[in-house]
């Protein structure tokens, strides 16, 4: 089977048509490889994503063996092996024969399932440029050698991944920054317009206050006063959300100027290297931000513990309050708007949300975010 012959053309031409239409990483994948299994002499295929730890991820198959697809495929998502080990060491370059694979094997001597006779498989990095993205991985019943031609043929379609990767991972980033710059001017005008509105009522408020001598007069003035300056500390911590003070200097320097703006006393301690994603970082400022806001409405304090711990896997929030507490029967039914969408957004990462929290004797929440 030969690269350049005209069936391999069409077939890639087919592939790159895909691949361009797609804009979203793992259905578009999927339909490539499956496109591209139905065109050559390969019959399996799954591909890895891999971070910039070296964390694989299974982000896409197709025609699994019964062996390999069983629980989840927890064969090909667990476990080291060798294309894996060869790609963080920065040893695969092209498309390579695979003389072994623990995978494979554990998946046989599991005994979970067919393994269709397939062996060994052939492996080449999803790269664009200088950039990798990942591993695409095939294979074929009884084979254990894959021709040159039938690299190169992979070689082609990993190219052409890599690219459409690529362009989809530079299209989020522009709908994020576009997304941030929204938020800034959405800002900005709340900033420039309704809370210099509600600061002038105050000063307002104050004066007239001042001009009158009946009491309950003063008394109205008071209490509109009261009133305005509850919804400019409201109307600053939404400013807060939509554009974070102080996050360019890092997540701990902002989450300590959220909390004096809210009036809150915390105290914070980090174990670990606070070096993590943007995304991580920003979904960690916004959890704190809400429970902040839950503590300075509801719990009837003004203290708070936050406790950040980092491994190399994943990241440990818990942000503790000795206030009222309440009573959470099941966290499907949670008390507030606010709780819930913490719950949301931990769960949108693949992370953990718990509460720990009983009347009287405050809450302690605890966030766990792999990255």
């Amino acid at each position: 089977m030969q690269p350049t012959d005209h069936s391999n053309i069409r077939l890639l031409k087919e592939i790159a048509e895909l691949l361009n239409e797609g804009t979203e990483l793992k259905p578009m994948l999927e339909g490539a490889l499956r496109k591209f299994l139905g065109g050559t002499n390969f019959e399996t295929g799954w591909i890895f994503f891999i971070n910039g730890k070296g964390k694989h991820e299974l982000l896409a198959h197709d025609n699994l063996p019964e062996a390999l697809s069983y629980n989840k495929c927890q064969f090909l998502e667990k476990g080291g092996c060798w294309c894996l080990s060869k790609y963080r060491n920065q040893e695969l370059k092209k498309a390579s024969n695979i003389i072994e694979c623990q995978r494979l094997e554990s998946a046989a001597s599991a005994n979970v399932g067919d393994c269709a006779r397939i062996t060994h498989h052939a492996t080449v990095p999803l790269q664009s440029g200088r950039e990798r993205f990942g591993l695409l991985n095939v294979a074929s019943p009884n084979t254990i050698r894959f021709t040159n031609d039938e690299l190169a043929l992979l070689e082609s379609v990993a190219f052409q991944m890599g690219s459409a990767i690529k362009r989809i991972l530079l299209t989020k980033q522009e709908q994020e920054l576009a997304l941030v710059q929204e938020r800034n001017r959405l800002a900005r005008d709340l900033h420039d317009s309704v809370n210099q509105l509600l600061f002038s009522v105050t000063l307002t408020s104050r004066g007239g206050e001042e001009m009158t001598d009946q009491v309950e007069i003063k008394e109205t003035f008071k209490e509109i006063q009261n009133l305005t300056q509850e919804a400019l500390t409201e109307m600053r911590a939404l400013i807060w959300q939509l554009r974070p003070k102080g996050l360019e200097s890092g997540l701990m320097e902002a989450v300590k100027g959220y909390a004096e703006m809210l009036g809150l006393q915390l105290k914070v301690k980090v174990t670990g290297v606070l070096q993590l994603p943007s995304r991580i970082e920003e979904t960690l400022f916004r959890l704190t931000q809400e429970a902040l806001n839950n503590i300075r409405k509801h719990a009837g304090v003004k203290k708070a513990e936050i406790f950040v711990t980092i491994t190399n896997r994943d990241v440990l929030l818990v942000i503790k309050d000795e206030g009222r507490g309440f009573q959470v029967d099941s966290l499907v039914n949670l008390p507030s708007f606010g709780l819930r969408s913490m719950k949301d957004r931990t769960t949108s990462l693949g992370g953990t949300i718990d509460w720990v929290s009983e009347i009287g004797k405050g809450t302690e929440i605890l966030i766990r975010l792999p990255y």
